[in-house]
């Protein structure tokens, strides 16, 4: 068969992965990865810790495990995560949540993502709008769930949309508004007005609107604000959120998604047809990590901020521009003065050339827009601290 036919080719196409001759590259995230383990370079391309997390969540798997908690959990969840992530969102934000009908479990955020495209995309006609840079998944599912894509830029220094970009983004043909807040990969954390903006478009053209926000609790300046919280939001949102960022769990693959009763019920149509259920023994452990202590929460993020301060030092005493986070996993910097206007070029030399692995934003970002990101590079600030000093000095040797 010379040229297989399916889904995947559209999915690869949205992906930015599909060549012109059919085949398919590896992400850059793949690509990245391998170079660090070739070179031996500190890999600060992807977005996983090197910590493990806290140590009573850890300790709460190991008990369900020898309790024998192994076998398929309930299609939407065990009931304690259910109701743990009812009272956290009451908790932190004041919302209201049935755990029995307005909440699922999935296999991690990007499960909830992709089976909520895939239930509530209708057909070709339907346009997904997305903030750009966006987490290249999104470009992915999208085209997967055969909809159009229309994204509204994000650009330097503060990374915060134009307002009137965003009106002529959102149509009647807007079946989704996909918001990421804190965004990956800029850091960007949206202002109120944003938000606002969002749900007056969404109202005014009957779309829902999709939150990512696996970050909500490690923003740096300013706490969080679910978009479901505005006014007249609630009715048309549903917000995905997972343990792994909270409590550097990201192999457990544990997320969630809520909202009114009628769509979650779209979604696990979908998504009991996907993984239908996942990390039996992980369920209880995170309903234990949800109800810590604010302390906890409040500490992870003034850790977090403390090493994107380390990171942020390092870059610039290497020559890069930082621009900094207001919230999430990564830093952003502009490599241009080091010769990284082409920040694809500059990210495959970097192993060989300073032992770090980074990731360009142009991997996050349409063909079309590539040239508007080119030097801008993005570094994982969530590695140890003697992990990123180490990093730091490696840099020095761009400019020395």
């Amino acid at each position: 068969m010379s040229v297989i036919p399916g889904a995947w080719r559209r999915t690869a196409a949205g992906a930015g992965l599909l060549a012109a001759d059919g085949t398919v590259a590896p992400t850059i995230f793949a690509e990245m990865s391998a170079a660090a383990a070739r070179t031996g370079a500190i890999n600060l391309g992807q977005g996983f810790p090197d910590e493990d997390g806290p140590a009573v969540v850890l300790e709460a798997a190991r008990r369900a495990i020898a309790e024998g908690v192994n076998q398929y959990p309930p299609g939407r969840g065990f009931p304690e995560l259910l109701a743990a992530v009812s009272a956290h969102q009451q908790r932190f934000y004041g919302l209201e949540v049935d755990p029995g009908s307005e909440v699922i479990v999935t296999a991690g955020a990007t499960e909830a993502l992709t089976a909520t495209l895939l239930a509530l995309i209708d057909g070709p006609d339907d346009e997904v709008v997305v903030f750009e840079p966006y987490y290249d998944s999104y470009a992915a599912a999208v085209a997967l769930a055969g909809a159009r894509l229309r994204t509204v830029p994000l650009r330097a220094p503060d990374f915060q949309p134009d307002l009137d970009q965003l009106a002529v983004a959102v149509t009647d043909r807007t079946r989704l508004i996909l918001v990421n807040d804190p965004h990956n990969p800029t850091g960007a954390v949206f202002g109120r007005e944003v938000l606002e903006e969002i749900v007056r478009l969404a109202t005014r053209h009957d779309a829902v609107i999709v939150t990512d926000e696996v970050y909500e609790h490690l923003t740096f300046h300013t706490a969080h604000t679910p978009i479901a919280t505005l006014p007249g939001a609630a009715e048309r949102t549903l917000t995905i959120s997972s343990a792994g960022k909270t409590f550097s769990t990201t192999g457990w693959k544990i997320g969630w998604v809520h909202g009114p009763a009628a769509l979650i019920t779209a979604v696990l149509t979908v998504k009991q047809y996907l993984t239908y259920v996942n990390g039996s023994a992980f369920q209880p452990a995170v309903a234990v990590g949800l109800r810590m202590d604010d302390s906890y929460f409040s500490d992870a993020a003034a850790v977090l901020a403390r090493k994107h301060e380390i990171l942020g030092d390092g870059l610039r005493a290497a020559g890069f521009t930082v621009h900094a986070p207001q919230g999430g996993y990564f830093t952003v910097a502009d490599a241009t003065a080091l010769g990284g206007e082409d920040a694809a070029a500059f990210c495959r030399t970097l192993p060989e050339r300073a032992g770090v692995v980074a990731i360009p934003l142009t991997a996050f970002v349409s063909e079309e827009r590539r040239s508007e990101f080119s030097g801008l590079v993005r570094f994982a600030a969530c590695k140890r601290v003697d992990v990123l000093e180490t990093a730091a000095a490696r840099l020095a040797s761009l400019t020395a």
